[in-house]
This record gives C-alpha cells, sequence and structure tokens, in this order.
C-alpha cells in the first residue's frame, strides 16, 4: 500500500486498538500503550499447558474481559484485520515457548457449513498471520469432515467437549505431516479437548510431534 493511500485511509477510517478501540496515535500499531500494560497477560509458565496427544500449548493472553470482547468482534462481527495484531502476538509467545520445537505450521480448521455461513476461517487468518510474522508459511494439513456443535455451547464438561469433535478431523496430506513436527494453531483453549482430537489425527497420520499456540486460554484450562 502507498503511503498517500495509507494516510487517507488512515484519515477516514482511524485505526484503533483491537482489544480497547481506542484511537492509535502515530507509531503504535494494533495495540494501544495501556492495553500493552493492562491486559491478562499469561506470564512465563503460565503461559504453557500440555495436552493429551500434543506435548506443549503456548499463549500469550487469558480469555477474559477485553481479550473477550475483542475476539467475540474478530469472530462474529467480521473483524477480520485483527488477525494481523492477533498473529503478532501468537507468533511472539511462540518465540519465547515453541522456538525450534516445529516443522510445519497449520491451523484448527472449520466445517465447510460453518466456513460458508462465516464467510472466513478466523483460525486460518490467525495462523497465516502468525506464520507471516514467523518469516514462514502456514499450510493445510486438516479438514473438519463433520459439523459440530459449537464447543462453547457444552459448558465445562470435558467428556462432552471430546465425544463432540471425535473423528471430526481428518489429515488432507498424510504425506505433509509424515514424520514432521506440526504447530497446531488455534484461537482460544478452553479444555484443550479440540487440539487434542486434532493432534491425534495428526500424529496417528505420522506426524513426530505436535504443538499447539493459541491467542488465549481460558482459566478453566488450567
Amino acid at each position: 500500500m502507498s503511503r498517500p493511500l495509507g494516510a487517507l485511509l488512515d484519515l477516514l477510517f482511524p485505526p484503533r486498538c483491537v482489544f480497547c478501540r481506542r484511537l492509535l496515535h502515530r507509531g503504535e500499531e494494533g495495540i494501544c500503550p495501556r492495553c500493552q500494560q493492562e491486559l491478562p497477560w499469561a506470564l512465563g509458565a503460565e503461559a504453557e499447558q500440555t495436552g493429551e496427544f500434543f506435548s506443549l500449548c503456548a499463549s500469550p493472553l487469558w480469555y477474559q474481559d477485553q481479550v473477550r470482547a475483542s475476539f467475540h468482534r474478530y469472530k462474529f462481527k467480521g473483524v477480520r484485520g485483527y488477525s494481523r495484531t492477533y498473529g503478532r502476538l501468537v507468533a511472539q509467545c511462540v518465540q519465547d515457548h515453541l522456538a525450534g520445537r516445529y516443522d510445519l505450521i497449520t491451523w484448527v480448521p472449520l466445517s465447510r457449513a460453518r466456513l460458508r455461513q462465516r464467510g472466513y476461517d478466523q483460525a486460518m487468518l490467525l495462523a497465516s498471520a502468525a506464520a507471516l510474522a514467523l518469516d514462514d508459511v502456514a499450510a493445510e494439513t486438516l479438514c473438519k469432515v463433520r459439523d459440530t456443535e459449537a464447543q462453547s455451547g457444552l459448558g465445562k464438561n470435558d467428556a462432552s467437549r471430546r465425544a463432540n469433535v471425535l473423528s471430526a478431523y481428518q489429515v488432507t496430506d498424510p504425506a505433509l505431516v509424515e514424520g514432521r513436527r506440526v504447530l497446531l494453531i488455534d484461537d482460544i483453549v478452553t479444555t484443550g479437548s479440540t487440539l487434542s482430537e486434532c493432534a491425534r489425527v495428526l500424529r496417528t497420520a505420522g506426524a513426530a510431534d505436535v504443538v499447539c499456540a493459541a491467542l488465549a486460554r481460558s482459566r478453566r484450562s488450567c
């Protein structure tokens, strides 16, 4: 984008913080200084969790308050541009916690029905933005072959969440993942059931290991 065009767009549509929606000043990008200080960051070991079939998952934020409100605008209100800022946050978290532990970046996909309904795959956009920030690319390795009930509608019941996603995913190209260490990116982690199922499918297809990253983590996943 040319500088004059960018300046015109900033004039017509002033950039705002993706979390609190305050106007950003010159030199600020994506997040305002106040949110940089006050967001519920998951620091140190808090950012990490283990799970079934994946070795480690890292998330930079806790899923609450302004993080939740921002994500709802991104996922349900069509604010796709948030993916750039989210991607940079996930990429930094990957560098801090998962550097050197993966060969391939991929994402947890939507079903075709949900993709038609929403018009975009928010996890794919997030993974693509994170990969770009990591000077890499995200590759499609999974497809969702069965539309499922939204995990958020199942409350805290781990068994129900696991059953809901069981056999819902398939590997698109086993040769792509065989023998490789996979970084699997999703948006929000609650119980980890979806990540675990996707990791199980990837491991069954021959992936050497699966590590995960997400934008935010529910405190219920501790």
